[in-house]
Parts: structure tokens; sequence; C-alpha cells
């Protein structure tokens, strides 16, 4: 599986809408990739990890697909429209991560993590 995280850094100045970013942006993105984004999530940042520290990302957009060539296929007829939409609710350059992910902290039904690591059966 890949997650393709979308960062957005908080700084002096910044201006994020989150409310457009819900409810308008991530909605239009999920509706153009189609069934290639199997999951979305969306994180608004609160706080940094020392006391009293701000938030590093005032909010993170991710999008899941089962595999690269995935996300690719499905983003590329698509960039124009999405990125062209980044002005309507932030004022900052966003930061691009895409990564596998190895570990799924969901519990299952038996109160297991789900793991994506490649290799042999794990207990």
């Amino acid at each position: 599986m890949i997650k393709v995280s979308v960062l957005y850094p908080n700084s002096d100045g910044c201006k994020f809408d989150v409310d457009y970013y819900c409810n308008k942006h991530m909605p239009m993105v999920k509706d153009l990739l189609g069934e290639a984004c199997t999951g979305v999530a969306v994180e608004k940042g609160v706080a940094g990890g020392a006391p009293a520290a701000p938030a590093p990302f005032a909010a993170a957009g991710h999008l899941f697909f089962e595999s690269l060539e995935a996300f690719q296929k499905a983003f590329q007829p698509h960039a124009e429209a999405i990125l062209g939409d980044i002005p309507n609710y932030t004022n900052v350059q966003p930061v691009i991560q895409i990564g596998e992910v190895l570990i799924n902290a969901r519990r299952s039904e038996t109160g297991s993590f789900h793991l994506h690591i490649p290799g042999p059966a794990r207990p």
C-alpha cells in the first residue's frame, strides 16, 4: 500500500482554510482519482512535540493507493486541476512525501495490529 502525504508547513503568515480543504478540495481530489484512491485522511496540526510548541504543519492530507503506479496513473491526468486548487485554501507550498505503508495501526477484530511488512508471515 502506498500513502501520498501532502504536508502544509506552519509558519508566520501561514493561512490554511480547513473547511475548504475538507469539504471541497479533498472530495474533488477523491472524485478525480476515482477507484485508484482507496482512502483519504486529513489532519489539522494542533501542537508540536515539545510543551507549548506550535504544530510544525498546519495540516496534512493523505491519499492511499495499492501501488505507486496506480497513484501516478490516476493523478497525472488531473494534476493541473488538483494543484491549481491549492491557492483556494492556502498560501504555503506543500511538501509531498510518497511512502510505502509497512504498519497499519488500526486494530483488527482480534486486537492485533495489521502489518504490511513484506516477508515471511509474522505471528
